[in-house]
């Protein structure tokens, strides 16, 4: 399963029947929306994003949690169709805007989202609360 490899690549150990209970529960409460890119018969990349209201505006926003894509077939397109699919369809739905986070020491995706108009914001601090 492409979602536990993704875990995977980031240091988790493999989990396949928790991740597929935990991906499904997050599917069916609608926390979050999935997509996926294919090669062929083959699923090689996936996108995960959230809505979230953006009260002030009475719009919502849209962050990008996840992007991962099978290292076989990195820079084949896949990560920027997946980008691509998303911004489109947040754009059709009205959103304010589109948000994501990542390493800075991650020159590939930063030049891809850097492609696409994501810009840096600098104004702002990321804080973060371990329950």
């Amino acid at each position: 399963m492409l979602f536990d490899a993704y875990r995977v690549h980031y240091g988790q150990p493999p989990a396949l029947d928790p991740t597929r209970s935990w991906l499904s529960e997050q599917l069916d409460r609608q926390r979050f929306r999935v997509a996926i890119a294919s090669l062929g018969d083959n699923v090689c990349g996936l996108i995960t994003t959230t809505v979230i209201p953006a009260s002030l505006t009475l719009r919502t926003a849209w962050l990008i949690r996840d992007l991962y894509v099978d290292p076989a077939v990195r820079r084949s397109g896949a990560a920027r169709a997946l980008l691509l699919d998303v911004i489109e369809t947040a754009r059709g739905e009205g959103a304010l805007r589109l948000s994501l986070q990542t390493e800075p020491d991650n020159a590939a995706a930063l030049s891809l989202y850097g492609s696409l108009g994501f810009t840096q914001v600098d104004d702002l601090v990321a804080l973060n609360l371990r329950c």
